[in-house]
């Protein structure tokens, strides 16, 4: 505005002399002088009214329900939506509504999506079938029991086997900070041989102490496996935290190698209760709700978050990564490698069942509820 004031004053001739003497093209001196001309804005105002072009929302008030509609054609009423069964990219979706007669760019799209509330979300495994109608009922169970053992000093820990991992030059999921351009590299393909060896890492978390312990087997993941994990953690740990404990509470999911129906585990804790002189309080989790189980998110998330994007080249690089991993609130893990065999196809008879396990029923779903006492 200062170079527009100076060349009116300056007369004839001068706009040229001004652009040459700041730099400003003659244009834009042009439109300064333009505007000093123009008649006074209203007060409040630093800008004349309607200047700019409309909004695609305000041109085409339709838009928002039309991109919605191909986002989520479902949840809108239109199971014919032209994108239902292909990938919803800001391109597609902009090449979609440009045929419905909406014309728009993909960054437009980007933009009307975030202002929707819509972002890019990945799957969430929450759902596991149907859920038992005791549920919540066996629910308030467990938390009665656990809350029973802490007050009067024993033991209760929550157990369960780790995914099965890979040993090998093989891919693990997360990233790592490393130089720019230059990721480890693993093997192209993930699917492994029968030769290939596995680790089945069983973990036991003790609630009072926010410890684990880990047991990595090298054989099978069998119900002898899980007890003899357990009975590692008391020798080791347990029976010096808890001397005078005469009650061991154990809380496990329904199924896999400590599921309820599996007489194999019972027989395994049989034995370890008459070796240790310790009855064995066993709650089991209902059908599907084995993310509910402390040792899952108390201890086996951690593990992941410690070793994300780490190959696990062998058995000795799994050990010392779990029992390196800690966390804000004081958690530490014990870690060891099991290398027994732990045969599979054993078969538990009912008879056998019946004469050697000394079980006495929980009145609460005794298949879920269940001491094992010493004989």
């Amino acid at each position: 505005m200062m170079a527009a004031n100076e060349t009116r004053q300056l007369g004839y001739g001068s706009l040229s002399r001004v652009s040459r003497a700041c730099g400003l093209s003659r244009v834009t001196i042009a439109k300064g002088i333009a505007e000093l001309d123009a008649v006074p804005l209203s007060p409040g105002r630093i800008r004349r009214p309607g200047a700019g072009r409309p909004t695609l929302v305000a041109r085409d008030p339709e838009l928002p329900q039309a991109l919605e509609a191909l986002v989520e054609p479902l949840a809108r009423g239109d199971p014919e939506s032209p994108l239902r069964w292909t990938c919803k990219s800001t391109r597609m979706l902009a090449a979609a509504l440009t045929a419905h007669h909406h014309p728009i760019s993909h960054e437009k799209v980007a933009q009307l999506l975030r202002a929707m509330d819509y972002s890019l979300q990945s799957n969430r495994k929450t759902e596991e079938g149907d859920d038992h109608p005791d549920r919540d009922a066996q629910f308030r169970y467990i938390n009665r029991q656990i809350r029973r053992a802490l007050r009067i000093g024993d033991p209760v820990i929550s157990v369960d086997t780790k995914k099965k991992e890979l040993i090998g030059n093989f891919a693990n999921a997360g990233r790592q900070w490393r130089q720019t351009y230059a990721p480890e590299g693993v093997g192209v393909h993930d699917f492994p041989a029968p030769e290939v060896p596995r680790a089945f890492p069983y973990g036991i978390y003790d609630l009072g102490r926010n410890t684990g312990f880990v047991n990595v087997g090298t054989d099978h993941d069998t119900g002898a496996f899980a007890v003899a994990s357990i009975h590692g953690w008391w020798r080791a740990e347990g029976r010096r935290l808890y001397p005078h404990a005469r009650n061991l509470l154990i809380t496990a999911d329904a199924g896999g190698s400590n599921g309820y129906r599996l007489r194999l585990w019972k027989i395994a804790l049989q034995t370890m209760a008459n070796r240790t002189g310790v009855s064995l309080r066993v709650c089991h989790f209902p059908p599907g709700t084995s993310k509910w189980n402390k040792v899952e998110h108390r201890l086996f998330s951690f593990i992941s978050s410690n070793w994300r994007g780490q190959p696990l080249r062998d058995y000795e690089t799994i050990v010392r990564l779990i029992a390196s991993t800690t966390t804000a609130r004081g958690l530490t893990v014990t870690c060891r490698l099991d290398r027994r065999r732990y045969p599979v196809g054993r078969r538990v008879s009912a008879k056998e069942m019946a004469a050697a396990v000394n079980l006495i029923p929980g009145r609460f779903h005794g298949e879920w509820n269940y001491t094992i006492r010493p004989n």
